[in-house]
């Protein structure tokens, strides 16, 4: 059975796994590029506890969060040449240190895999059907998109009005 392009999950994952599972449909495959997104604690980086992120909910709706991806992956082919994508991406309570998105590309070779993967970072940062809400000292509070991320999207010549 193929692994899917895209699975929304509470649970966590396990890298290693999903790279083995990735790589073994495909033998040629001589490039792999990941990354991992994990819940900070932004007190660490302003060293203010008014800023401390106690935990993170992140909900979506099944069904269109997936197909959404999926066709993110789909622009990502027109623009790249890799082999496959995967996109695990967490929705529900998570805690400082938990993962919360892994993306992953195949390719022959590792300047398409880390363009690609890139790129899907960038567009699910933007374009993502997932609500953020962060729960700090101070209470609860749904997360804006930022400029800096548009910014990042429309170096791909994506324009995008989120923040």
């Amino acid at each position: 059975m193929l692994t899917p392009q895209v699975t929304i999950q509470t649970e966590d994952f396990d890298l290693s796994r999903e790279i083995k599972a990735l790589r073994a449909q495909d033998l040629r495959v001589g490039a792999v590029c990941s990354f991992v997104g994990t819940v900070r604690d932004t007190r660490a980086l302003t060293g203010q506890a008014a800023d401390e992120v106690q935990a993170m909910e992140l909900e979506h709706y099944p069904g269109m969060t997936e197909k959404s991806i999926e066709a993110m992956i789909e622009q990502a082919h027109q623009r790249f040449d890799f082999y496959a994508a995967r996109v695990v991406h967490r929705v529900g309570r998570l805690l400082p240190a938990d993962q919360i998105v892994l993306v992953a590309v195949t390719s022959a070779h590792r300047g398409e895999s880390f363009k690609a993967c890139e790129f899907l970072m960038d567009y699910l940062k933007t374009q993502a059907p997932f609500w953020k809400k962060e729960q700090t000292p101070q209470g609860a509070q749904w997360v804006d998109a930022r400029v800096s991320d548009d910014a990042a999207l429309a170096r791909w010549g994506i324009s995008a009005a989120n923040a």
